[in-house]
């Protein structure tokens, strides 16, 4: 497969992401649930997480509106973090903040991305980052946020 029939690849799965994206509704029972909001383009994620008792992620769901990046991010990372502990997610949306700035991590790190390993390439468009990492910031700031509670 040629470089340009992988881009083209890519972005067919970004586009199918952001036009039938996965987890696109709230959750009607939540443990963890925060808005994050992009000044810099108006994008907006409002996300729901279920963590049970034994700190596995049951549940995640999301709304909001944004560019084609921010909600195939919000998608591909629900897809990614769904049935994982929360330790896994925090530890996937910190690969995933380092892999949009252009940090190397192990390819077993990048392969629990899933789909959303192949935002790396939006590290070449500085102004989209902050699109690619709204959903991963609002997961790491939601799960963070409940740890605080229980402390």
């Amino acid at each position: 497969m040629g470089l340009s029939q992988l881009n083209s690849l890519y972005r067919e799965v970004i586009l199918d992401h952001s036009d039938h994206p996965h987890n696109k509704h709230a959750l009607s029972a939540v443990t963890n649930t925060i808005t994050l909001k992009n000044p810099t383009c108006g994008d907006v994620i409002n996300l729901d997480v279920q963590v049970d008792d034994a700190g596995m992620i049951t549940d995640i769901g999301f709304t909001g509106e944004g560019c084609t990046i921010s909600q195939s991010s919000a998608s591909m990372m629900t897809d990614a973090v769904k049935g994982k502990s929360r330790e896994q997610a925090l530890a996937m949306a910190k690969t995933f903040s380092d892999m949009v700035m252009g940090k190397s991590h192990s390819q077993a790190d990048l392969d629990q991305l899933e789909d959303a390993a192949i935002l790396s390439s939006i590290m070449q468009f500085p102004a989209r980052i902050k699109c690619a990492t709204l959903a991963w910031w609002a997961l790491q700031r939601a799960l963070l946020s409940d740890a605080k509670k229980e402390e």
